[in-house]
């Protein structure tokens, strides 16, 4: 039966995990490969997105954990219907930066908002659309903080116990959907992870 859409891969993980630089390599490999490709993230992919993105990560009075997830929501809900919504229809394979797993990842289990509203409130945003395949790069706390430099957006300068809470949520969020999230070993070189992000990668795809 012939697949009616595009794929959908998302690339989650702490910040400082490479899965930026991750998306880039697979984006280029597949395009060699003749597939239509779109890469995106979140939040800041549309008009809309990038004036919250700059709210989210820079500004710097204090913002409620409420205000702060539902700008998150509002960014993906214009994201998932404006963007990704028609490549995937353009039988596009869609790899995008970040997704509903970064939302149930820091603001539930980094600041404590209820897990289960969080997951009916994405469900919402993105009208029920899940990704076909989300790679986790899934790094020590400490080595991730290491590779951010001096500089650093609002998210990533929390405290260490916020950035273990994170990696902790999406290791459990992995253990709680196998067959869609992967984990990838993001301590290797950049060489070693990708070797096993083209291998998962190339089972969805059947290359």
């Amino acid at each position: 039966m012939e697949r009616k859409r595009g794929y959908f891969i998302t690339f989650e993980g702490a910040d400082g995990c490479g899965k930026t630089t991750q998306a880039e390599l697979l984006e280029k490999w597949l395009s060699k490969k003749g597939y239509k490709t779109l890469m995106t993230l979140e939040p800041g992919a549309t008009d809309l997105g990038k004036n919250l993105r700059q709210i989210l990560l820079h500004y710097e009075k204090p913002v409620s954990d409420e205000a702060e997830m539902f700008m998150y929501l509002a960014d993906r809900a214009q994201h998932t219907q404006m963007v990704i919504k028609p490549a995937l229809e353009d039988n596009k394979i869609v790899l995008c930066d970040r997704y509903t797993d970064s939302t149930v990842a820091y603001q539930g289990y980094g600041r404590g908002t209820d897990i289960e509203q969080i997951n009916t409130l994405n469900e919402i945003a993105t009208k029920g659309l899940k990704s076909d395949l989300t790679l986790l790069f899934d790094v020590e706390s400490e080595v991730a903080q290491s590779r951010l430099g001096k500089t650093k957006d609002r998210l990533e300068s929390q405290g260490m116990e916020f950035h273990k809470k994170v990696r902790e949520g999406y290791i459990d969020i992995a253990r709680k959907n196998p067959s869609r999230v992967k984990i990838v070993n993001a301590n290797a070189t950049i060489e070693e992870v990708f070797s096993n992000v083209k291998e998962i990668v190339g089972e969805l795809l059947n290359i």
